[in-house]
């Protein structure tokens, strides 16, 4: 036999004002047998208690029915429902059936569900019959007992509603907790417990009623409409009373309720023709904003005339202007025009005093109220600020638990600083009706006339297309063909490097004159071939060992036949007397260096992702795939170049071998650039791919936080040295600290840390191959947790 009591303590507690009867008795005068059922639409559609005070059954509900238990309004009365059996599901529609089965069992039958649905499913016994009590209990009887009565016990748990017309579970829940108190808070996600899960922060109201050595507490409405709190282990003694009352009377039904707003009341219903009577509420009307979440996200919560509403932040409207608890979104479009440090011209700071957030910041300092605000216009991050206490903390939207302070309490009084649009980016001005009936009186003529247009201009323009894609057609099956009639070595050609003279280079850049950079190999030149049609890179390349032009050109084919999409091309060089000269392709977007280090804004997650995995796949190419396998030796942000599409490439590889063994500048003994060396560079011991492997972890890492790997303004020493700082945040499971602001798939940050710790490991023979490093970053393959690296490099 299964009772009903545990379901309706997830909504109401219902006063029982008449004894519990014998199941004999029972069944004669009110019952219901196996294989009775109810339709939505049917007559009767419900199972009334013997009084007609309260029925079970179907109920409308938006487009649909649920089920579950109301005490029945009257003529001209609103129900008021006081349970619904699977609250979260969605309602059923007018073709349901709900049956109380031969076999004693409740279940709900519908088309468009691919099960039927259990109303007792945690009864372990069949029923002989049902009975709807007069107490709102519906009530299933086995031949020898019956389970009665009902409280908030020990352990257990009341929701809200979403809405005083949606009974699905809502944002509050009050809890009966294991240490005696009875607490409020705001609910965890729906379909979680409320029980041992949430923190104290989270509550917003409780009874003070701790008990941690008698955890056996009731929270019990009893006949007369009190309120109490019992001992419920040995005489039932009262500890607490929030309502009390003497009046006994059997017609009166009393009701207590979480409702939709977070608030704990208490109702009498005198009669079925009569409203609900308000008794006792756990937060009265003037402090009803201290329920978190009482209003949504963007909005706060402020009395007016002794009534609370909800208010959106300065810069922000409601989603759904008709429902004033809902979310409020921006009105205006927050653009990239930011730069850290300096005052943003296109924002402008709102004050609000006496509102007060307590949403956790993302950064909190001490300085003035007139810094506090500055500083916000000076962070790219920040949308508001709030100064309490010499205390100035910083937040970015969404903001969820606003409220504004009460000259009542005995609390620091704050300012919030909200960063708004100096110019209203979205327009709630109505259209001109001058222009609308323009519109709406052109005449038949004109729009034949514009149609007939377009047509043409369609027909002409698929004309065009046809006729150019044949001729493009034609073009390369001929071009085809030429190649096939020189044979290979017209294919070798093609890509074999140019050889230009010293005065052809000369001219290209207009005698040397437009530096785009300068490198540990020499000075890169901006250029233009063919009549400044075909931009180029030119590099004058210093400290190059002597070699014959013989072994120059060897050299610079073997380079120029490697060929990837995330390699910077070779197009030609100079070998002229003294002169060494390298032709590349133009990369118009600058280096990764300038994208990470001072570019005005960082790159999005994305463009991250997509970066590092384009490098990874050239140094695979030179490691594993090209003609002549190579090892790049100096892989750093500043050899990554960005071409027109934001494709990164790999610049200056197979060019070490060429340098003098006194080379210096940017490189010491070793070839390299500090910060990027692998630790076998110190070791005396072989060199081999695994060096490069080091050094694109160092980039990986640099990728991901978009700063230097080695920082010496930060605000914390652990944080000076890049690797150091993403292993302790690894362990402390706060990589969040690590990206700052913006949308991040937490998943893919955890993949591409825990790749970088791999590749800056000590030992080469713990680093993976590029292979493996392509294969983890893409997802292919699992990613074991790496151990602490040393960074004896740095």
């Amino acid at each position: 036999m299964a009772s009903f009591t545990s379901a309706v303590l997830l909504l109401h507690i219902f006063v029982c004002f008449e004894a519990v009867v014998g199941a004999d008795q029972q069944k004669q005068s009110n019952s219901i047998s196996p294989g009775t059922s109810l339709t939505p639409v049917t007559q009767p559609n419900s199972w009334q208690s013997p009084s007609g005070r309260f029925a079970f059954g179907f109920y409308q509900q938006g487009g649909g029915f649920k089920v579950g238990i109301w005490l029945v309004g009257g003529a001209g009365s609103q129900n008021t429902t006081v349970w619904t059996a699977n609250r979260d599901d969605p309602p059923v529609s007018s073709n349901a059936t709900l049956e109380f089965t031969t076999t004693g069992k409740l279940l709900l039958r519908s088309t468009a569900q691919s099960e039927d649905r259990s109303i007792t499913a945690n009864s372990p016994h069949s029923a002989s019959f049902a009975s709807m009590l007069d107490s709102g209990n519906f009530v299933l009887y086995s031949k020898d007992f019956v389970v009665g009565g009902q409280d908030l016990s020990t352990g257990q748990q009341l929701y809200s509603s979403f809405s005083e017309t949606d009974h699905s579970i809502g944002k509050f829940c009050l809890v009966m907790q294991y240490d005696g108190n009875l607490v409020a808070y705001l609910a965890p996600t729906v379909g979680k417990s409320c029980v041992n899960v949430l923190l104290p922060s989270d509550a917003y109201w409780q009874l003070d009623s701790w008990s941690p050595n008698n955890p056996q507490y009731h929270l019990y409405l009893n006949s007369s409409g009190s309120l109490l709190l019992i001992n419920g282990t040995t005489d039932s003694t009262t500890i607490k009373t929030l309502k009390d009352s003497s009046l006994v009377n059997n017609t009166i039904v009393h009701r207590a309720t979480l409702d939709a707003d977070g608030n704990f009341r208490l109702y009498s219903h005198p009669s079925a023709n009569s409203k609900p009577v308000f008794e006792w509420e756990a937060i009265d009307s003037m402090s009803i904003c201290d329920v978190k979440s009482f209003c949504g996200f963007n909005s706060y919560c402020t009395l007016n005339d002794d009534k609370p509403y909800c208010s959106c932040i300065p810069g922000a409207d409601f989603l759904d202007p008709n429902h004033k608890s809902t979310d409020c979104e921006r009105n205006f479009t927050k653009g990239l025009r930011c730069k850290e440090g300096e005052r943003n011209e296109f924002y402008e700071i709102i004050s609000m005093d006496n509102l007060i957030s307590y949403d956790r910041p993302y950064n909190k300092a001490e300085m003035t109220e007139d810094d506090c605000s500055e500083s916000c216009l000076e962070d790219c991050l920040c949308d508001a600020s709030m100064f309490q206490s010499g205390n100035c903390m910083k937040f970015t939207l969404p903001l969820r638990n606003i409220r504004r302070q009460s000259g009542s309490r005995n609390e620091d009084t704050s300012t919030i600083f909200f960063m708004v649009a100096t110019k209203p980016i979205r327009s709630s001005n109505p259209p001109n009706p001058q222009v609308v009936v323009s519109l709406v009186t052109t005449s038949k003529k004109a729009l034949m006339i514009i149609l007939v247009l377009c047509l043409s201009l369609v027909t002409y323009s698929c004309f065009a297309l046809a006729f150019s894609g044949l001729f493009f057609f034609k073009y390369r099956i001929l071009k085809y063909r030429r190649l096939l009639e020189t044979g290979s070595s017209g294919l070798i050609e093609l890509f074999t490097p140019s050889l230009y003279s010293y005065n052809e280079l000369r001219k290209a850049t207009n005698g040397f004159r437009e530096k785009l950079g300068q490198g540990p190999f020499g000075t890169v030149y901006k250029g233009a071939l063919y009549k400044g049609k075909k931009l180029i890179a030119v590099k004058r390349l210093e400290k190059i060992a002597e070699e014959g032009e013989q072994e120059l050109r060897a050299e610079m084919r073997a380079i120029g036949r490697t060929h990837h999409k995330n390699l910077v091309r070779l197009l030609g060089y100079c070998a002229e007397g003294s002169n060494r000269l390298l032709v590349y392709e133009f990369m118009s977007n600058g280096s990764l260096a300038d994208l990470l280090f001072r570019a005005p804004r960082r790159p999005d997650w994305n463009e991250r992702v997509r970066i590092a995995l384009n490098i990874a796949r050239g140094i695979l190419y030179l490691h594993e795939e090209c003609e002549a396998p190579t090892v790049h030796c100096d892989i750093k942000p500043h050899n990554i170049l960005m071409d027109d599409f934001w494709t990164a490439k790999i610049s200056d590889f197979g060019l070490a071998k060429l340098l003098m063994p006194d080379q210096t500048r940017t490189f010491t003994q070793v070839r390299g650039t500090r910060g990027y060396l692998a630790p076998e560079w110190q070791k005396n011991i072989p060199i081999t791919v695994k060096v490069d492997i080091y050094s694109y972890g160092i980039v990986l890492l640099e990728i991901v936080c978009c700063r230097r790997n080695i920082e010496v303004h930060v605000s914390e020493a652990e944080e000076v040295v890049l690797s150091n700082w993403v292993y302790k945040c690894f362990v402390d499971r706060e990589l969040n600290k690590l990206v700052g602001g913006g949308e991040v798939d937490k998943k893919k940050l955890e993949k591409m840390v825990k790749v970088g710790l791999w590749c800056i490991q000590d030992e080469p023979v713990l680093r993976p191959s590029m292979k493996s490093v392509v294969l983890m970053l893409e997802g292919i393959t699992d990613i074991a947790t790496p151990p602490c690296p040393t960074n004896s490099s740095m």
